[in-house]
């Protein structure tokens, strides 16, 4: 894929950033889902969920013009599309594709290999289309009640395989993987059970890179503060707990605790425009793992 395609999103997401608004916090109603291909019904994953999220267009829906042209619709004159990356993998024997997955580079090192491409997408709302497909469009929902969002937070943590252990105390957050363990301030002296949760699921994220777990180099090796890995590291954990506060239901309230990264994020994607690709990429393996699912295959 273009190197152009890589630049044009980190531009998307550095104009977001500096004008004080972090993609991955904004949060979407779980029980409306998150935004998704309208023909296919897959969700959308990895960088590509970050990228249509922000924009808050009136529907999860999208598809692209081809698609809208083939169910009897059309984009309207003038609607702009949003680019969106695609993977296709294929097994090396025989060169027959393994499957396909929005958003994650990363199945190459399973054996296989993956070919980019990058499509634009519409939002449903940018769209004229046949009446059944309109109504599929237009998901009217309830919102979700608190008590079941906390409930949604609490089963998370309780599932999470092999979870490291979790202890409470003090005034800080953070997880040591030395002992492998996630360390909070107690429930109690949170704001509400929503920013306890969402900072839970960063320091949780974080636990996924230890070397019993997905052993990402990003936490492995990270030496210290300032730190490239150390950096990218954090990227990962704030992706991460917000693919998982989506799923719960909360809003991702982190960046009260991580603010001053996002300079140093601004910084670094100056120079590499695959940060954020990779960076989502590994966080939504990270969510996977902590949901238990199969990360070959998208929910």
């Amino acid at each position: 894929m273009s190197q152009n395609v890589y630049a044009k999103i980190t531009d998307r997401i550095v104009s977001a950033l500096r004008e004080g608004v972090v993609p991955w916090h904004q949060p979407w109603n779980a029980a409306q889902g998150r935004p998704r291909n309208l023909i296919s019904g897959k969700p959308y994953r990895g960088i590509n969920l970050f990228l249509l999220l922000h924009l808050n267009e009136g529907s999860p829906f999208w598809l692209t013009y081809r698609q809208a042209l083939q169910i009897g619709g059309h984009v309207k004159k003038g609607a702009k599309g949003q680019t969106v990356i695609f993977w296709k993998f294929f097994a090396r024997k025989g060169g027959a594709q393994d499957g396909q997955q929005d958003g994650q580079p990363d199945r190459k090192e399973r054996g296989g290999f993956a070919m980019e491409r990058a499509y634009t997408v519409f939002n449903a709302t940018q769209c004229v289309l046949p009446e059944a497909w309109a109504e599929k469009a237009q998901v009217v929902v309830p919102e979700m009640d608190p008590a079941h969002k906390i409930a949604a937070c609490e089963k998370i943590v309780a599932d999470m395989p092999g979870r490291p252990a979790i202890t409470h105390g003090g005034g800080d957050a953070f997880y040591q993987q030395s002992v492998d363990q996630v360390t909070m301030p107690e429930p109690g002296r949170f704001e509400a059970p929503e920013l306890y949760y969402s900072i839970l699921f960063h320091e949780l994220t974080h636990a996924t890179g230890h070397a019993g777990r997905l052993n990402r180099a990003t936490l492995v090796d990270a030496l210290r503060f300032g730190d490239t890995n150390y950096s990218k590291e954090e990227l990962v954990a704030e992706m991460g707990a917000a693919f998982l506060c989506g799923v719960a239901g909360i809003e991702n309230r982190t960046i009260d605790g991580s603010a001053g990264y996002v300079h140093g994020w601004l910084k670094k994607l100056r120079h590499d425009t695959r940060l954020l690709v990779q960076a989502a990429s590994q966080a939504q393996r990270a969510a996977d793992y902590i949901l238990g699912l199969d990360s070959q295959h998208p929910e």
